[in-house]
C-alpha cells in the first residue's frame, strides 16, 4: 500500500499546492521554477472559478490560481491526459488572465502584470519536444528577441523526466523527481538539503488526513484510475479488433473508441498511426 498520496490526483495535486496553510510549497516550487529570474516572498490565491464577459462566456475553471507580492499572476495546472486543443486552451486561459486586469476610465494606460501558465502534463503533447521543460513567450520570429514579458507559459511533460534521485542537480529538478515518484516512494528525499521536503513529506502522508479527506482522496484515485483503465481498455479493444478483422480496421475501431472519449485528433493519431484526415472522416 502506498505511503503518500498520489500528486496526480485532483485532490493530491490541490493539498499540495492549492492550500492556504500550505502555501510555503507553492513558493519554494514557483521560486525553484523561475530561479535567477524572479524571488517570490508571498502569494495570495484567487478564485479559482472566474465567468467570462457575458452569460454565454464558459467559466474557466483552473486547478491552481494566485498572485504574488508584485500582483504577477500564476495558473499552476496538473493535466493527465491530452485534451483537444490543448495549446489553444492554455492559450484561452491565459489570455482572459490578462484580459480581466483591464480598467475603465480614461486613467488606466494598460498598465499590465505579467500573468504565467504552468501546465503539469502526465503525458507528452504531440509535436513538442520530448522534454521535461518547453517555456514559450512571444518574441520576434527572425532574432527570437522577447518581445513582452507580460505573459508565458511553461509546459512541463512528466514522462520526458528520466533522472533518479542522485542525478537531480537544482531544487526544481529534486521537485519533478519527488512529484513524478512520490507514491511509489517509502521516504521523501532531499529533506536534509531542504527544510520545504519535509514539510511536503508531513503533507503528503496518507496517514495524516482527516477521515474526511480520506473519503476525498480515495474518490480521487478511484476517479483517476478508472480513466487511466478506460483508456487503456479502449486503445486494447481497437487493437484486438485489429488483429481479427485487420489492422486497418483496427486502428480505425481503435480511433473511434478514443474519439468517444473524447480524446484531441493529436493523440489518437499518435496512438493509432492514422492521420489527422483519416480520424476527422470516422
Amino acid at each position: 500500500m502506498a505511503r503518500f498520496i498520489n500528486p496526480f490526483t485532483d485532490v493530491g495535486f490541490k493539498r499540495i499546492f492549492g492550500q492556504e496553510i500550505n502555501k510555503d510549497l507553492l513558493i519554494d516550487f514557483l521560486n525553484s521554477l523561475l530561479a535567477g529570474e524572479k524571488h517570490i516572498t508571498d502569494i495570495r490565491f484567487l478564485d479559482k472559478e472566474l465567468l467570462g464577459n457575458t452569460v454565454e462566456d464558459r467559466s474557466c475553471i483552473y486547478d491552481v490560481y494566485c498572485t504574488n507580492q508584485d500582483g504577477e499572476q500564476f495558473i499552476v495546472e496538473m493535466q493527465n491526459r491530452s485534451q483537444q486543443n490543448f495549446r489553444e486552451r492554455a492559450l484561452f486561459y491565459l489570455s482572459q488572465a490578462i484580459a480581466r486586469q483591464g480598467e475603465r476610465g480614461a486613467a488606466w494606460r494598460f498598465e499590465l502584470k505579467a500573468v504565467y501558465g504552468i501546465f503539469f502534463m502526465n503525458f507528452r503533447l504531440d509535436s513538442m519536444a520530448d522534454k521535461l521543460r518547453t517555456d514559450v513567450v512571444l518574441a520576434d520570429r527572425d532574432t527570437h528577441e522577447q518581445f513582452t514579458d507580460k505573459i508565458r507559459y511553461v509546459f512541463l511533460q512528466l514522462p520526458s523526466f528520466h533522472k533518479e534521485e542522485a542525478e537531480c542537480e537544482t531544487d526544481f529538478e529534486r521537485w519533478i523527481y519527488v512529484l513524478k515518484n512520490m507514491e511509489t516512494l517509502n521516504r521523501l528525499p532531499f529533506k536534509a538539503r531542504k527544510s520545504v521536503f519535509k514539510r511536503l513529506e508531513d503533507i503528503v502522508d496518507i496517514a495524516s488526513l482527516s477521515k474526511e479527506d480520506r473519503i476525498k482522496y480515495d474518490e480521487s484515485i478511484k476517479v483517476y484510475r478508472d480513466n487511466l483503465v478506460t483508456e487503456a481498455y479502449a486503445i486494447e479493444k481497437g487493437l484486438a479488433q485489429g488483429r481479427a478483422q485487420g489492422l486497418a480496421q483496427g486502428r480505425a475501431e481503435t480511433a473511434r473508441n478514443l474519439k468517444r472519449m473524447g480524446m484531441d485528433t493529436p493523440f489518437i493519431a499518435q496512438a493509432t498511426g492514422l492521420t489527422a484526415e483519416e480520424i476527422e472522416t470516422l
